[in-house]
C-alpha cells in the first residue's frame, strides 16, 4: 500500500499547490490580465502565430516539454533511492520548474512572442543575448540530433510501436483539417481520433515492424535520416496542420496512459501485488556519481528543465490566446509532468518488482530491482531506463485485465509519441532562434522559414552522422546534455528574476531563490564533469564543457550587475503589457 499512498499524497499535493501557489503567482507576482493583446492575435499569420483554445495549447505544450525527459530521468535517479527522487520531483516542480516554465511563457507573451535568448538582451544586456544563444543552440542541436536515435532505439526495443506512431500522423492531419478547415467540433473528433489511435496500437501488436539496414547504413542511421526529414516537414507546416492536432491526440494518449497507470496502482496495491522494493535512500550506489549535485541534474524534466523555457518562449507563447490561459498552460503543464514523473518512480520502484525478465528467468520483489539497478552503468543506458519504466508500467496495467503484450505496446507507443513531439518542436524552436539571430545580423535571407529550418536540420544531421552511418554521432556530446539543460534552466530563472525586479518589491525572490539554487547545482556538476573529462582525456567534451562554464559565469556576473542597477535607472517596460 506504500506505493498507493505515495501516489495519492503527491497528486493531492500537486492540486493544492496549483490552486494556492500557482494562482498566487499568477495574480500577485505576474499580474495576469484578461483581454490584453497577445502575440497570437497581434501577429496572427496562420503558420506560427495562431490563437488557440487553452485545452489545445495545453496539449501541445505538455507533450512538447515531456518527451522522454520525465521518464528517463527519474528512472535512473531512483538508483539513489525513491525518497530523495520524490522529494526533488515534488518540490522542484512546484516551486522551481513550474515558476520557470510559466515565467518564460508570460515574459515572451509580453515581448512579441520572442524566444528567451532574444529578450535576454532587454532584461540583462545585449552581450548576454549572444552568450545565451550559444547555450540554446547547443542544447537544441543535441536534442534534434539525438532524438532521431532515441526514437530508433524505442522502435528497436518495441517494434509493435512503429506502426501506430507513424499512423498517428495521418490521423492528426485529418483531425486538423476537419477542425480548422471545416469548422467541426474538436471534442467529438478528438475522441474518434484517440479511438483510431488505439486501434492502430492493437494492430501494431500483431504486425511489429523491424527496420533493416539499407546498404551501408544500419537501422539506426536509416531511422535518423527518416526522422530528420520528418522534422523538417513538420516544422515548416502551419501549426494547425500537424503540430496542434498531433499534440492534442498525444495529450489524450497521456490521459489514457495515466488513467491506466493509476488504475493499475490501485488494483495492484489492493490485491497485494504492489510494494515499493527500491531502497528509500542509497547514498553510494555502485559506480554512480555523488547524489549531490547529480540528483538534480539527472531527474531534469521531472522537476525543472531548461528545454521547457525554449518551448514556453518558442511555440507556446505564439499560440496562447489570452494571458489568463498562461497559468494553466505554463504552470499546470509542469505539475502534470511532475505527476507523470511520480508514476514513473512508482513503476520503477514498485512495478518492476512484480516481474522482471532476465536471462530466461522472471525475478520478483527486491531481487528484480537490484538486478536491474546493480550499478550505475547497468541503469544509465537509454534502453535500460525505458525498459524499466515500460516493464514496471505494463506489470501494473496488466492487473486491469489487459494482455501483457498490449500493455507493453501501449506504453511503448506512449514513449515514442512523446519523443517524436519533442523532436519536431525542438526543430521548430531552433528555426525561431536562428531567425532571430540572423535578423539581428541583418541577414534577411536566413529569416525564411525553409532556409532556417534547413540550417537547423542540416547541422543536427552533421552531428548525428559525425561518427559514421549509424547516426550515433550526438552520443559524443550526450554526457554534456544534462548539465547544459539544467544550466539553461538556471539562466532562464536569472532572466525571469531580472524581469520581476523591474516590477518592484520583493516579488523577484519567487524566481531569484530557485535561480541561485540551480546555478550552484549546475556549476557544481559541470565543474565535476570537467574534472572527469580531463582525467579521462576526453578533449572535445572538456573544451565544450569549459566554454559552457565560462558562459554561465559570465551571464551570472552580468545578471548580478544588472540586478543592483535596476533600482537606479528607469525600469525596462515590456513591449506588450
Amino acid at each position: 500500500m506504500d506505493a498507493l499512498l505515495l501516489m495519492i499524497v503527491a497528486f493531492v499535493g500537486y492540486i493544492a499547490m496549483y490552486r494556492l501557489y500557482g494562482r498566487y503567482i499568477g495574480r500577485k507576482i505576474f499580474e495576469l490580465t484578461t483581454g490584453t493583446q497577445v502575440p497570437a492575435k497581434t501577429y496572427e499569420d496562420g503558420v506560427d502565430f495562431v490563437p488557440t483554445k487553452k485545452e489545445v495549447i495545453f496539449g501541445h505544450h505538455y507533450t512538447s516539454i515531456a518527451g522522454t525527459g520525465p521518464i528517463v530521468g527519474p528512472a535512473v535517479a531512483i538508483i539513489w533511492g525513491w525518497i530523495p527522487a520524490m522529494i526533488w520531483i515534488f518540490v522542484g516542480s512546484v516551486v522551481m520548474g513550474a515558476v520557470h516554465d510559466f515565467g518564460a511563457l508570460i515574459i515572451s507573451m509580453r515581448n512579441q512572442g520572442k524566444s528567451i535568448s532574444d529578450y535576454t538582451a532587454k532584461y540583462i544586456n545585449a552581450r548576454t543575448k549572444f552568450l545565451f544563444f550559444i547555450i540554446v543552440f547547443l542544447e537544441l542541436l543535441i536534442v534534434i540530433a539525438i532524438f532521431g536515435l532515441v526514437i530508433a532505439v524505442i522502435f528497436n526495443i518495441f517494434p509493435a510501436s512503429v506502426f501506430p506512431v507513424w499512423m498517428e500522423i495521418p490521423i492528426a492531419i485529418a483531425l486538423g483539417y476537419l477542425v480548422y478547415k471545416k469548422g467541426q467540433s474538436i471534442t467529438g473528433l478528438s475522441i474518434v481520433a484517440i479511438i483510431l489511435m488505439y486501434v492502430t496500437v492493437v494492430m501494431g501488436v500483431y504486425m511489429p515492424i523491424k527496420m533493416s539496414a539499407i546498404g551501408a547504413i544500419p537501422a539506426t542511421g536509416v531511422w535518423s535520416l527518416i526522422l530528420l526529414a520528418y522534422a523538417f516537414i513538420a516544422s515548416v507546416l502551419p501549426v494547425t496542420t500537424l503540430l496542434q492536432p498531433r499534440d492534442f491526440i498525444n495529450s489524450h494518449q497521456l490521459i489514457v496512459a495515466m488513467v491506466l497507470l493509476i488504475g493499475g496502482v490501485f488494483v495492484a496495491a489492493f490485491t497485494g501485488q504492489l510494494e515499493i522494493v527500491a531502497p528509500g535512500v542509497q547514498m553510494n550506489p555502485a559506480q554512480a556519481p555523488a547524489m549531490w549535485p547529480f540528483l538534480f541534474i539527472t531527474i531534469a524534466c521531472g522537476a525543472i528543465s531548461g528545454f521547457h523555457s525554449l518551448v514556453s518562449s518558442g511555440t507556446s507563447s505564439k499560440q496562447v490566446s489570452d494571458e489568463s490561459d498562461a497559468l494553466f498552460v505554463g504552470y499546470g503543464s509542469m505539475l502534470m509532468e511532475g505527476a507523470l514523473a511520480t508514476l514513473v518512480v512508482i513503476a520503477v520502484a514498485a512495478g518492476i518488482g512484480m516481474g522482471y525478465k532476465t536471462d530466461g528467468q522472471i525475478l520478483t520483489g527486491s531481487s528484480a530491482w537490484t538486478t536491474h539497478y546493480a550499478s550505475w552503468a547497468a541503469a544509465k543506458g537509454l534502453g535500460s531506463k525505458i525498459d524499466a519504466f515500460v516493464t514496471g508500467s505494463a506489470n501494473m496495467i496488466s492487473t486491469l485485465g489487459l494482455p501483457m503484450e498490449w500493455a507493453v505496446a501501449v506504453m511503448g507507443v506512449f514513449v515514442a509519441s512523446f519523443a517524436g513531439t519533442t523532436l519536431d518542436t525542438a526543430t521548430r524552436i531552433q528555426r525561431y532562434v536562428v531567425t532571430e539571430l540572423f535578423a539581428d545580423l541583418k541577414m534577411p535571407w536566413f529569416e525564411n522559414r525553409f532556409v532556417a529550418t534547413f540550417l537547423a536540420v542540416f547541422t543536427a544531421a552533421l552531428l548525428a552522422f559525425a561518427s559514421g552511418a549509424d547516426g550515433k554521432g550526438a552520443l559524443a556530446l550526450w554526457p554534456l546534455f544534462g548539465a547544459v539543460n539544467q544550466t539553461l534552466a538556471a539562466l532562464a530563472l536569472i532572466v525571469i528574476t531580472m524581469y520581476l525586479k523591474t516590477k518592484g518589491g520583493m516579488r523577484w525572490m519567487v524566481a531569484g531563490i530557485p535561480a541561485v539554487f540551480m546555478l550552484v547545482m549546475t556549476l557544481w556538476a559541470t565543474i565535476l564533469n570537467e574534472i572527469q573529462f580531463i582525467s579521462s582525456g576526453k578533449t572535445l567534451l572538456m573544451i565544450i564543457n569549459s566554454i559552457v562554464i565560462l558562459i554561465v559565469i559570465a551571464i551570472a556576473f552580468e545578471g548580478l550587475i544588472r540586478f543592483f542597477r535596476i533600482g537606479e535607472e528607469p525600469a525596462a517596460r515590456p513591449s506588450v503589457v
